[in-house]
């Protein structure tokens, strides 16, 4: 999966995308904003902000940055936010590996269903935890790979396809996150018993002495 097969995708995918996922995603992006614990004047990055599906989930006293490579997705976005008269957040084009923002922009960051959905999710990861502030929150809702060795190795096989076709892996595991030592984790949990999305919760510890 590169940087071109993920627009192509999710540009065929804008015109549908709210009608194939809006609703089955809508409790996860909830929660997910919930765990964020947003006070007033809090500045935060939606990464993957594609057609403004997290909007109704943000609070009017934060100011939102979303990005997005897909620019027919950050049109529908754009339509959204003009729709429905929100002038608190702003979205733009932008590679999610590669960001324009300054370190330590941001109070808190906001993925759902993004990090599987990207070429290479850790040069995105690390620039998650550059742009977000030491201490701060990032909060991720996002399916990973089953710790069932059956259900992992059909996901393990089907994951080309999936990237080729559908624009996200089904082959990455939550170890990668966990075992990364400049995330904390504060909570993960699944967004109900038979879900297939689970929301993780990490401090951003970047910067810290490791003895």
């Amino acid at each position: 999966m590169d940087a071109d097969t993920v627009q192509k995708v999710y540009n065929n995918y804008a015109i549908l995308y709210d009608v194939l996922f809006g609703k089955i995603s809508g409790t996860g992006r909830e929660n997910a904003v919930k765990r964020l614990r947003l006070s007033p004047g809090d500045r935060i990055l939606e990464v993957g902000v594609g057609t403004g599906l997290s909007f109704p989930f943000f609070p009017s006293h934060c100011i939102i940055n979303g990005i997005d490579l897909s620019e027919e997705m950050l049109r529908r976005a754009r339509k959204r936010l003009k729709n429905h008269q929100i002038s608190n957040i702003v979205v733009e084009r932008m590679d999610a590996s590669m960001m324009a923002f300054p370190d330590d922009t941001f109070d808190a960051v906001f993925a759902a269903y993004l990090i599987t959905a990207v070429p290479d999710p850790w040069s995105v990861l690390s620039e998650i935890k550059r742009v977000c502030k030491k201490d701060g929150l990032i909060v991720m809702v996002n399916h990973f790979m089953s710790k069932n060795k059956l259900i992992s190795s059909i996901e393990t096989s089907i994951s080309p396809f999936c990237s080729k076709h559908l624009g996200f892996r089904t082959d990455f595991s939550i170890s990668s996150l966990l075992n990364d030592r400049e995330l904390a984790l504060v909570e993960r949990r699944r967004i109900s018993p038979l879900s297939l999305w689970e929301i993780a919760e990490f401090r951003n510890m970047k910067g810290k002495s490791w003895v």
